[in-house]
C-alpha cells in the first residue's frame, strides 16, 4: 500500500500536454431519408384564427365523422326558411322584417308616376278621339270650293294690289316698283289665250279670268296679269301641272298668254308683237293658273321673245333679258300668287266662322222656339184649368 507521497510523485498522476491542432473528426454520413408518407398531410386550419374577415372552414376526411385535431360544424336541426315575394301577405315570408322594405317616399314617387303615365296616354287618346272636331282644316276639295268663289268675293285691291313692290327683283338685284294702271272685267277665257295656249289649258276647263295689268316706274315696260279660275278638281291640275313640266309648255314662245290693253293708259300699245316675256304657273292646291306677260310701252316689236325662267338666268343677253322684261313677268307673277293664296286662306276662315256662327244662331233659335211652344203648353194648361174650376 502506498503512502501519500508515493501517489504524490507517481508519473501517471501528471495531464497529457495539449495538442497544437485539434483532432479532425470523420464527417457524418447521411442518414436515409425518411419514408414519403402514402397519404398526403392535411392541413387543419385555426377556426379561431379569421383571414381576410373569412372565418377558416376545418377540412375532415371524406367518409369519416371526423378526425383527431379537427372541429366539424353541427349539422342544423331543419332545414333554413327560403325568403319569397309576395308570401304571407307581404314582400318577404317574414312580412319584411328580415328583408329590405322599402321606404314609403319612394312608394308615393312610383304611384305618382303610375298615375302621371295613365293620365299621359288617357289625354293622347282623347286628342285622337277628338281629331275629327271643328278644329281639323279643311280637305282639298273644300279649298277647291272656296276657291272658285275668291274672284268675286275678294276686293281687287285685295287681288290686285295697286302697288306691288320688288325688292332686289331687277337686272342686276335692283328694286323694282310697280303700279296698277289698269284692270279689265271679269270674262270667260275667249280673248284671253292664243288658240294653241287655249288648247294645252281646255282639259282644267275655265270658270272665269280676271286681269290687270301693271307698268313699272319709268312707264317703259308694261306687264299684264291673269288668274284663271278653273273647273278641275285636284286630279287635273295635277296632270296639267305634270305635262307642262315635262314638256316645257312654259317656255315656248307659241304658247305667250295675249296682253290687255287698256286704252288711255301706258298699255295701250300693248299687243301681239310686243309680248318680250311671259310666266305660266299651274296651280296644284288651288284651281288656279296664275300667269304674266310683259313687254315694252313704246308699241316696239320683239322678235326674241324669252321666256321668264329663261331670261332671268345669269348670262342671258337677249333683249328681254337686259331689259328687264324678264324680272318684270316673275316679279309680279310671284306676288300675285302670293296674295291669291293669302285671300283664299282669309276667305276660308271667314266662311267657317260664319258658317260656325249661322249654326249657333240656327241652335239658339231652334232652342227658343221649343222653350216658347213648352210655355204656350203649360199657359193653354193653366187657362183651361182655370175656367174649368170657374164652371
Amino acid at each position: 500500500m502506498s503512502t501519500d507521497a508515493e501517489q504524490a510523485h507517481s508519473p501517471y498522476d501528471t495531464p497529457p500536454p495539449r495538442p497544437a491542432h485539434p483532432p479532425r473528426t470523420a464527417p457524418a454520413q447521411p442518414s436515409a431519408p425518411p419514408p414519403r408518407p402514402t397519404t398526403s398531410p392535411g392541413f387543419t386550419p385555426d377556426p379561431d384564427t379569421p383571414v381576410l374577415g373569412v372565418r377558416a372552414k376545418v377540412p375532415y376526411p371524406r367518409g369519416t365523422a371526423g378526425a383527431s385535431g379537427t372541429r366539424m360544424p353541427p349539422r342544423p336541426s331543419a332545414p333554413p326558411r327560403v325568403r319569397g315575394l309576395f308570401a304571407d301577405g307581404g314582400l318577404f315570408v317574414d312580412g319584411g322584417r328580415a328583408g329590405r322594405r322599402r321606404p314609403p317616399s319612394r312608394t308615393a314617387a312610383a304611384a305618382a308616376s303610375l298615375v302621371l303615365g295613365l293620365g299621359l296616354l288617357g289625354g293622347a287618346a282623347a286628342g285622337s278621339w277628338l281629331g275629327d272636331g271643328s278644329d281639323t282644316p279643311p280637305s282639298i276639295a273644300d279649298t277647291y270650293a272656296h276657291a272658285r268663289t275668291v274672284w268675286y268675293s275678294v276686293p281687287v285691291d285685295d287681288l290686285f294690289p295697286r302697288t306691288l313692290r320688288g325688292k332686289g327683283e331687277g337686272p342686276g338685284g335692283a328694286d323694282r316698283l310697280w303700279t296698277r294702271i289698269a284692270v279689265a272685267p271679269d270674262s270667260s277665257c275667249g280673248g284671253g289665250f292664243d288658240p294653241l295656249l287655249a288648247k294645252a289649258l281646255a282639259p282644267v276647263g275655265c270658270k272665269r279670268l280676271v286681269r290687270a295689268t301693271y307698268t313699272d316706274a319709268t312707264s317703259t315696260s308694261v306687264t299684264t296679269v291673269g288668274v284663271l279660275i278653273t273647273t278641275s278638281g285636284p286630279t287635273g291640275m295635277r296632270a296639267l301641272h305634270q305635262r307642262f313640266v315635262a314638256e316645257k309648255l312654259d317656255e315656248r314662245s307659241d304658247l305667250m298668254p295675249r296682253p290687255y290693253a287698256a286704252k288711255g293708259t301706258a298699255a295701250a300699245g300693248f299687243g301681239d308683237e310686243q309680248r318680250a316675256s311671259w310666266r305660266i304657273r299651274i296651280l296644284t292646291d288651288a284651281p288656279a293658273v296664275i300667269y304674266t306677260v310683259s313687254g315694252f310701252a313704246d308699241g316696239r316689236k320683239v322678235t326674241d321673245p324669252q321666256s321668264a325662267g329663261e331670261a332671268t338666268q345669269r348670262g342671258a343677253t337677249s333683249s328681254p333679258a337686259q331689259s328687264g322684261l324678264g324680272n318684270d313677268a316673275r316679279g309680279i307673277a310671284d306676288r300675285i300668287e302670293a296674295g291669291f293664296r293669302r285671300a283664299l286662306s282669309i276667305f276660308t276662315e271667314s266662311s267657317e266662322s260664319s258658317e260656325s256662327s249661322e249654326s249657333s244662331e240656327s241652335s239658339e233659335s231652334s232652342e227658343s222656339s221649343e222653350s216658347a211652344g213648352a210655355s204656350g203648353a203649360s199657359g193653354s194648361s193653366e187657362s183651361s184649368g182655370s175656367s174649368g174650376s170657374t164652371s
